[in-house]
């Protein structure tokens, strides 16, 4: 027989922006370790209306898909600016460096991951600051 596991995003898995210092314009919940996922990952971002975030990532292990299931956001993947709406779904290969923006009403998004190591996560502070231009 199979088993599940049953967990809601927004109050049963914690906000863990305040405790790896991100910005309080920032919504961080890694519900992975919540849900017993072995090597698929699961996180609710949200932030607030025209909030970058402050760093560009990339996972070496793990291909990610992000969902936005409100608002809207610009996301810069390597040297493009994608344009994201509600339902809209982005998939990024492998090594692929990306940063969201929020667009004016805020964005809520689900990312979807799956490798074998949670920790596969290159970042960089200011990476679209740094490389990009607005």
């Amino acid at each position: 027989m199979g088993s599940y596991t049953k967990k809601n995003l927004k109050t049963e898995v914690e906000n863990q922006a305040p405790k790896f210092d991100m910005p309080p314009e920032m919504e961080v919940r890694f519900a992975r370790t919540p849900l017993g996922g072995e090597t698929l990952g699961l996180s609710l971002m949200k932030l607030a209306p025209g909030f970058r975030i402050p760093f560009g990532h990339k996972h070496e292990q793990q291909e990610e898909v992000y969902v936005v299931v409100r608002g809207s956001a610009q996301v810069a993947v390597e040297d493009e600016i994608v344009e994201l709406s509600e339902w809209d779904a982005i998939r990024f290969d492998k090594n692929t460096m990306r940063a969201v923006e929020a667009g004016p009403e805020g964005v809520e998004y689900l990312a979807f991951g799956a490798g074998e190591d949670p920790r596969d996560a290159e970042m960089v502070p200011n990476w679209w600051g740094a490389q990009k231009s607005t």
